[in-house]
């Protein structure tokens, strides 16, 4: 592996398919001494002949754990989706800056989630409903056709329901498991998403029925 000024490289691993790795991803791994990510993330990896340190959701873990090794080897952190929505690339660019990470860019769940939908998404807002509950006035999202809200929490989808309420008419895409052999995509009604059961990856889209009407 050549070692540059930027000994952190940030590889998005996609919504979670292995057909939709990156040809870019798969150079940097194979090419990588050393990968730090979550277990699931590693597994998509399986041939790569690099040191393997797996994470889990404690990012300051992840960050101490990439502090012990800065310096003495190149480095390949694995996210999920696509580095600039949402991921652990982050903290890492925020704790390590810019200067010293190098980011390929990987196709997100929302990405993908609108493609299964048959929608752009370049008038989109997103939202993330992992971890905290968005802090956001309704108000603010009333004027906006498309929204997708990433998530697959219970306490999650009973705020995006009650959202959808708030909201109507919206008409609700629920879409689980994007590009793995399990995707699936269900339209629901707001109340139905209050108990509702639903993969931890999840991402809800609240579409104005013109939009999809058109």
């Amino acid at each position: 592996m050549v070692v540059t000024d930027r000994p952190i490289t940030i590889v998005g691993c996609g919504p979670g398919g292995p057909a939709y790795l990156t040809d870019a991803a798969r150079h940097a791994v194979d090419q990588a001494e050393l990968l730090i990510g979550a277990n699931r993330l590693l597994a998509l990896f399986p041939d790569a002949k690099g040191e393997r340190i797996a994470v889990g959701a404690d990012i300051n873990a992840a960050l101490q754990v990439m502090e012990t090794r800065l310096g003495q080897t190149p480095m390949v952190v694995l996210v999920t989706g696509d580095p600039g929505l949402h991921s652990l690339a982050s903290p890492v660019v925020c704790h390590f800056g810019r200067a010293r990470c190098r980011i390929i860019p990987a196709v997100s769940s929302v990405q993908a989630a609108f493609a299964a939908a048959g929608l752009d998404w370049m008038d989109a807002r997103i939202l993330s409903a992992h971890g905290a509950l968005p802090d956001i006035d309704t108000r603010e999202l009333a004027p906006v056709g498309k929204i997708a809200i990433l998530t697959g929490s219970s306490a999650a989808l009973h705020w995006i329901g009650e959202l959808a309420v708030r909201l109507a008419p919206r008409r609700i895409l629920v879409c689980e498991d994007l590009t793995l052999p399990g995707e699936r995509v269900t339209e629901v009604k707001a109340d139905a998403l209050i108990g509702l059961e639903a993969s931890s990856r999840t991402v809800v889209l609240l579409v104005r029925p013109e939009v999809l009407e058109g």
